[in-house]
């Protein structure tokens, strides 16, 4: 379900914060200070004045609102007692299916941070990769306490960004989401390569990596969809595996058994979320080249 910005701005304000009190975790005052300095015009001018209500709070409430946030895969988490805009999150990621000794991992991470800071670690998990968030929770619970607390709030506040993004439209949206897109060209036939199985897999581990997307180039030698669009990529590293010796085989080209190149993997690094990345394969039976696009 989706609000306009216009509905918002004619809500009373009970509605206003009825419609937007989960935007920051278990803080409703936040949306109803914000309601207090309507009408706005577009949505990043309603997300600054969410953002000023909690930099300007008490210190308080402000702790407060990182003491609502629940640990990732934590008990709550687990047992489903948590909001449903973080359970949804942290499913997203995975977090609902660890295996015990992965769950053990982060409850000894959460208790470690939890002693140290006296709040939950807080990160924006939808836009990271399992791998990359347990390295920031590993880089986090080494910093000092007065350098913590602002990065906590400041994902706070990059969470509360996509939430936002996602359930109110308008003039002014906010840049929250990436997008991850290829296409193959064929250089022997000088056209696109349509018909070309693309799997896109994210390594949740050094030497582990499960298959996130798996598609077949269109006519135009493109995915009918980006790979990863309408929300952050996770930082990662992905790997792209170009199942090219199946497409030349059907296209009447003679190859050798094993083919030179048969699957071609291109493997490569995602460090802005709301970044574009666009990874071609340029391809013939012998040989490849890929670069970052447009």
């Amino acid at each position: 379900m989706t609000l306009t910005l216009d509905a918002l701005n004619a809500a009373s304000e009970p509605d206003f914060v009825a419609a937007l009190g989960a935007i920051f975790e278990h803080s409703p005052w936040v949306a109803g200070a914000a309601a207090r300095r309507r009408p706005f015009a577009r949505v990043d001018a309603l997300f600054s004045a969410m953002r000023e209500a909690v930099l300007s709070a008490p210190d308080g409430e402000r702790l407060a609102l990182l003491k609502g946030h629940p640990e990732l895969a934590g008990r709550s988490a687990r047992t489903g007692a948590i909001a449903p805009d973080s359970r949804a999150e942290q499913a997203s990621a995975g977090l609902d299916r660890l295996s015990e000794a992965e769950y053990a991992r982060f409850e000894a991470l959460n208790a470690a941070y939890r002693d140290k800071f006296g709040f939950p670690f807080i990160l924006c998990i939808k836009r990271h990769g399992r791998a990359s968030l347990l390295a920031r929770f590993a880089q986090r619970l080494a910093s000092e306490a007065e350098a913590e607390r602002p990065v906590a709030e400041a994902e706070v506040l990059r969470i509360a960004a996509i939430r936002l993004d996602a359930l109110v439209t308008g003039d002014g949206p906010l840049r929250t989401t990436g997008r991850l897109s290829t296409h193959v060209l064929d250089t022997v036939a000088g056209r696109p390569a349509a018909g070309v199985v693309v799997e896109l897999a994210e390594f949740v581990a050094p030497d582990e990596a499960v298959i996130v997307a798996r598609t077949v180039t269109n006519a135009d030698g493109r995915t009918d969809a980006p790979l990863i669009g309408g929300r952050p990529v996770p930082i990662a590293t992905y790997e792209l595996r170009f199942h090219v010796g199946d497409y030349f085989r059907r296209s009447g080209i003679a190859l050798p058994e094993p083919a030179f190149l048969d699957v071609v993997p291109i493997r490569f690094g995602v460090a802005e979320p709301e970044g574009h990345y666009h990874v071609p394969l340029v391809a013939t039976p012998w040989s490849f080249q890929t670069y970052r696009g447009s």
